[in-house]
């Protein structure tokens, strides 16, 4: 299937959800979600799998576990690639990011020392400068309040060097382009933009070595 964009009833299904978060209301109206928000995101990342690699849409249903909040179902629906990338649509708009959103222990030892090391540093900050140049900002995530064990606090790169995380991140309101093509040239174009960023991480972190907990 070819992706045309979300049509308006799928920001409006989120609206109503924020507003009716239960059983009852997603049973009645669960074919509009598979309809109009579900089967748009399975035809997008068929478009995007042959430059970005395959692509999983996340479980509408929240883990409430642990949580104080026992809403059942989240009110947005998120898609992610394999190469890579991460999408999300909600009754806010359209939203895209890309990166490693949280560090494992290891991944964030050797992120902060290829932060801290001259050369790969001021790399990471070039890559930075352009990848916001081409419109998506870069953010960190859980930053620490002081600096890291054993890093000076007068490093220059001490605001990178406190982040437990690095994406970019990118979101739109909704606009009548959200329901056409347009949408793919948006989420294509953020996700080549942001493609150096995660080249750095996926050459100078990767992935956790450490068992799963």
């Amino acid at each position: 299937m070819t992706f045309d964009g979300w049509p308006a009833e799928a920001l409006e299904f989120y609206e109503q959800l924020e507003a009716d978060n239960s059983k009852s209301f997603w049973t009645a109206h669960k074919d509009r979600y598979e309809r109009t928000v579900r089967a748009p995101m399975a035809d997008l990342l068929d478009a995007l799998e042959d430059e970005f690699g395959p692509g999983k849409i996340f479980r509408p249903n929240r883990d409430v576990r642990f949580s104080a909040d026992k809403s059942p179902y989240k009110t947005h629906i998120g898609g992610f690639l394999e190469a890579g990338g991460y999408v999300q649509l909600s009754a806010d708009g359209l939203a895209c990011g890309n990166g490693m959103y949280r560090l494992a222990p290891d991944q964030l030892a050797r992120y902060r020392e290829a932060v801290a090391e001259d050369v790969t540093g001021a790399e990471l900050e070039r890559v930075i400068a352009a990848v916001e140049k081409a419109g998506p900002s870069v953010v960190g995530r859980d930053p620490l309040k002081s600096a890291p064990r054993g890093y000076p606090k007068d490093h220059p790169r001490i605001g990178l060097l406190r982040n437990k995380g690095l994406i970019a991140w990118q979101e739109w309101e909704p606009e009548p382009w959200l329901g056409t093509a347009e949408a793919y040239d948006r989420i294509a174009g953020f996700l080549r933009a942001s493609r150096p960023l995660k080249d750095w991480l996926d050459g100078h972190v990767g992935p956790s070595e450490l068992p799963p907990r």
